[in-house]
């Protein structure tokens, strides 16, 4: 294979979009940036109407920076090595070109067009849902994510029905594939995101395995982070003449930001949203959603509740939305709803606070987001609010921008209502001090003598009626529930083992060992992929001969016992078991109903002890 050819491109936090670069040939110099005024709208690439329909209705106007030099090189029918971060915005990148393809090209005979492979099934998910979003004038399109964890019903049904695009994890694709379920002879693209996380993970057979049969007319896009030596191998053997594109993130924020997120369903962001602006003090507000609709929305209901807010997007013209804009920039309104499109080139001194009332899926839009304040040296704050679901998201901004976000604590009940009946009685305080009384005073005293009614009841009366049904007494939100599992967690090797399992925690015999080369990777790979178990529910494992110990939790649910039974490592099925050496129950109860928690970046030691490997706990 020919050594990629290179297109490189730097990020700045102020760039709005990217150069577009012509397809290079092998070994050809990188394509010098463009200035920002000669950037190129999404319709000036090479992609279909029906996709750029469902572009256009997204927001989207101008692409980002590994957009614009990847879409060009994959139209072109091109292989492509995308080194890029996560957040860049990868996925648009290749499923634009990809559904392009595929409206002119049609169904495949005989199984999917397009393969993604990504590490997580949270990212599958993520991925299959952009692809929904970006094929919205496809007729009749179809993508389907496949990953361990679910059973096999729904995904045998998805394939049969002939599922145009299909994302999942390799070992569900592997699995599928000796099944016969899924067949690639016909596949005419294979995407590879975040390869250098798969790799990690112990994937490299499978991906391999992958491309043996994967057809030979397909074309290959491979995103990843770094560039270790396998990835070079792979790309060595597997691409054809690829394209390199390489974008370095300078995504960095103002240290006189302070950053701010809080979990909360989506259903109760509204409420946490008022909370938080009744009890800490602001200037100009700018808040982000992601659509065009949700800024009129969002708006509409800010004004339901007594806030002075406005809404920009794309459909507002241009007058209109400069109307609005001097409208914050004078104090007629103090807060601005905008998608990330119509808040481009923003500048209002007056904004001391930004609400990412929807997070965004790549961390460029958060930098220039938290970039409407705290500027010319002056203080801003950030607030972002995240869903159980979009965990991952923040942890992307987090790793971009190097910096921490720190964790927002709502109001509690007694701060909000003590802050409410503070401000009631501060209104009762400037009514008496500057308002004419002389014309009510003999009306009520002639109330309290009539009705035989003392005067602080007739208070607590015309207090309900200026309250207008809203309480002092503020409710507490409910909790939000616990982030669903990830497809598959990372963890670390480990010490050499103990006497005993920890607490919680049993240990399982597994019928696979060093006989099979059977690394710790692979064994993490089969229990967190097929049974959806996280790295902090994957404890001690010790590989022998013939065989593995895993600590598994003590009370691991039957049909999590029973799915993993039948699962495979190196094509042997492992036939999990309580080890019988050690105490314990012979069974997992039936009654286990614990929440994965969220997976944990594990510290790598290696002892020296071949097959022995201890995990270090989560930051």
């Amino acid at each position: 294979m020919t050594t990629p050819a290179p297109v490189s491109t730097e990020k700045t936090p102020e760039s709005t979009a990217p150069a577009q670069a012509a397809p290079a040939e092998a070994g050809s110099a990188a394509a010098p940036a463009a200035p920002a005024d000669e950037l190129p709208p999404f319709d000036a690439f090479d992609l279909d109407p029906a996709v750029l329909a469902a572009v256009k209705d997204l927001g989207y106007e101008t692409p980002s920076q590994i957009q614009a030099q990847t879409i060009p090189l994959l139209t072109s029918g091109r292989d492509v090595i995308g080194l890029a971060q996560t957040g860049t915005g990868k996925t648009a990148a290749f499923a634009l070109p990809v559904l392009s393809h595929l409206a002119h090209a049609g169904r495949a005979s005989e199984g999917p067009f397009a393969l993604v492979l990504t590490p997580t099934r949270e990212l599958a998910l993520q991925v299959a849902e952009a692809f929904t979003s970006f094929a919205a004038h496809l007729p009749d399109f179809s993508v389907l994510p496949i990953y361990g964890g679910q059973s096999y019903g729904p995904q045998l049904g998805g394939l049969r029905r002939g599922a145009q695009v299909v994302v999942g994890t390799p070992g569900r694709v592997i699995d599928h594939l000796k099944r016969g379920s899924l067949k690639l002879g016909d596949l005419r693209h294979l995407v590879l995101d975040e390869a250098d996380e798969m790799l990690k993970m112990g994937f490299q057979e499978d991906i391999e395995e992958i491309f043996a049969q994967a057809g030979t007319a397909r074309q290959v896009a491979l995103f990843s982070a770094t560039m270790p030596k396998s990835i070079h191998r792979i790309t060595g053997q597997y691409l054809n003449d690829p394209a390199e594109v390489r974008v370095k993130s300078k995504t960095t924020t103002g240290a006189n930001i302070r950053q701010r997120f809080l979990t909360v369903m989506h259903s109760h962001k509204l409420d946490a949203l008022t909370r938080i602006l009744e009890v800490e003090e602001y200037d100009g507000i700018i808040m982000f959603v992601r659509t065009k609709q949700a800024t009129e929305e969002l708006a509409d209901k800010l004004r339901a509740r007594g806030l002075s807010a406005a809404a920009i997007n794309g459909d507002i013209p241009q007058q209109a939305r400069e109307r609005t804009v001097e409208q914050l920039r004078s104090g007629a309104i103090d807060i601005l709803v905008a998608t990330d499109v119509a808040a481009r080139g923003l500048d209002v001194e007056r904004i001391s606070l930004v609400v990412n009332y929807d997070i965004p899926h790549d961390t460029e839009s958060y930098v220039h987001r938290i970039g409407r304040t705290g500027r010319a040296g002056r203080s801003g704050e950030a607030i972002l609010f995240v869903t159980p679901r979009e965990n991952h998201l923040l942890r992307q901004i987090e790793k971009a921008t190097r910096q921490r976000v720190e964790q927002l604590t709502l109001p509690t009940v007694e701060q909000l209502t003590s802050t409410r009946i503070e401000r009631f009685q501060n209104r009762i305080t400037e009514a008496l001090s500057g308002l004419d009384l002389s014309e009510v005073r003999p009306v009520i005293e002639q109330y309290e003598q009539v009705h035989d009614v003392p005067a602080k009841e007739i208070a607590a009366a015309l207090a309900v009626l200026l309250l207008d049904g809203e309480s002092l007494t503020a409710q507490p939100l409910p909790e939000p529930k616990r982030k669903q599992r990830e497809d598959r967690g990372e963890r670390g090797e480990r010490g050499p083992r103990g006497p005993r399992s920890r607490e919680g925690m049993r240990t399982y015999r597994l019928a696979v060992g060093r006989n099979e080369r059977v690394q710790p990777g692979g064994i993490v790979g089969a229990l967190a992929n097929e049974g959806g178990l996280t790295s902090g529910q994957i404890g001690h494992i010790d590989i022998r001969s013939n065989h593995s110990l895993v600590d598994l939790p003590d009370d691991l649910p039957q049909s999590v016992f029973d799915r993993l039974s039948g699962t495979r490592v190196q094509g042997k099925r492992i036939d999990l078991r309580p080890d019988t050496g050690r105490p314990g129950r012979s069974f997992p109860k039936k009654n286990f109903d614990k929440g994965p928690g969220e997976g944990r970046k594990f510290r790598q030691e290696r002892d020296g002890k071949k097959g022995f490997y201890r995990g270090g706990k989560g930051r």
